[in-house]
């Protein structure tokens, strides 16, 4: 077989990565490459970051598929520092496409695709790109986070969380378009999640860190995806942000606090803005809580009076049922992700006049 690097010349990239020393670097859930090849063999080599190294770490390790031709044929945890899967191994030589994809989240744990090997007619080429290209952000919802654990009083752990399995990814694929998913669970726009009467925790703030590659507690090649800016070459044709459920665990009835959550929602659709101009931006809230929402409203409504920009609009997704269940800590399960996904679906396509 013959090894090729995930460069652009080989793969496309998923989301936000970084090729750096020839690895391609994945942060945030649903990163990864897609690539095709006509040929029977194929192997990928992955590398993880130092957080592999870190005695009993198996809760904060990185999970990982490979698909191929649409069926998941690799679902691992990153438990070594290099990791080979072989993903097609012989058989009626015929055409491949294939799918890397970082099942968990960036803050945890993040990891490289190191080669590709494959016998192959002619090597391996990009997968091309969709016609279409949306960005989400989000916190633990978009990430999947506990979606693979049906018992809502367990805790967190990457093993069970499966970002193709959430509503954000789901969307995407309805929509036969290309993502980038920009989430970290805990997160918030002032305020990461807080047991009640906590002071806020300015640090789990997601618009520091949009402009970044990510942000992880795990270094991989002696840096960590903060400190690498995102360059946003390729812009999106709709930005959709769904966060407030862990601001509001700071905000709760508290108007002054909820004032100071729709003033940092304003200056975040600036800052939005700024880096993608031509995109449509669609404000969410509400699968595990829509207290929120009428400030979500009004800072849209501000904002849009205020700049003048008329490309923003807001949605509000329905609160999760009990009927559908729970997973981890309370998280949605994938049946509710599957109904938030076909409401966002919808309403993207009627902002955007896709079909």
């Amino acid at each position: 077989m013959k090894t090729y690097l995930p460069g652009k010349d080989h793969v496309k990239p998923l989301g936000r990565t970084c090729f750096v020393d020839n690895t391609l670097w994945m942060a945030f859930s649903g990163t990864g490459a897609a690539f095709e090849f006509r040929g029977n063999r194929a192997a990928v080599t992955l590398l993880a970051d130092d957080s592999v190294s870190v005695a009993d770490n198996r809760e904060n390790w990185a999970r990982v598929a490979v698909f191929v031709n649409g069926s998941r044929v690799v679902d691992a945890m990153m438990d070594e520092a290099r990791k080979e899967f072989v993903i097609v191994d012989g058989g009626q030589v015929q055409e491949y496409h294939v799918e890397i994809v970082k099942l968990s989240e960036t803050a945890m744990s993040t990891v490289g695709i190191r080669e590709i090997a494959v016998d192959a007619e002619d090597g391996i080429h990009p997968a091309a790109e969709k016609a279409h290209f949306i960005e989400i952000v989000g916190d633990s919802i978009t990430c999947g986070y506990g979606v693979d654990d049906e018992v809502a009083e367990h805790s967190f752990v990457t093993g069970t969380e499966d970002v193709t399995r959430a509503y954000a990814y789901r969307t995407a694929k309805a929509l036969d378009v290309d993502y980038s998913l920009v989430s970290i669970s805990g997160y918030g726009i002032i305020s990461g999640y807080v047991d009640a009467g906590q002071p806020p925790k300015p640090e789990q703030t997601i618009p520091q860190y949009y402009e970044k590659l990510g942000f992880s507690y795990g270094r991989y090649l002696g840096r960590t995806p903060s400190e690498i800016p995102w360059d946003f070459r390729r812009q999106p044709e709709l930005v959709v942000i769904n966060l407030g459920t862990n601001d509001d665990s700071y905000t709760q009835d508290f108007p002054d606090r909820q004032e100071a959550y729709r003033a940092a929602y304003v200056d975040f659709l600036r800052q939005v803005r700024s880096r993608n101009p031509g995109a449509k931006i669609l404000c969410v809230l509400g699968i595990m809580g829509d207290r929120l929402y009428p400030m979500v409203e009004k800072a849209v409504s501000d904002y849009r009076n205020e700049t003048g920009d008329a490309d923003i609009d807001s949605m509000k997704f329905d609160v999760q049922l009990e009927a559908d269940g729970y997973v981890a800590n309370w998280h949605p399960t994938a049946v509710t992700h599957g109904k938030a996904a076909e409401k966002l679906t919808r309403k993207i396509r009627e902002l955007m006049g896709w079909r």
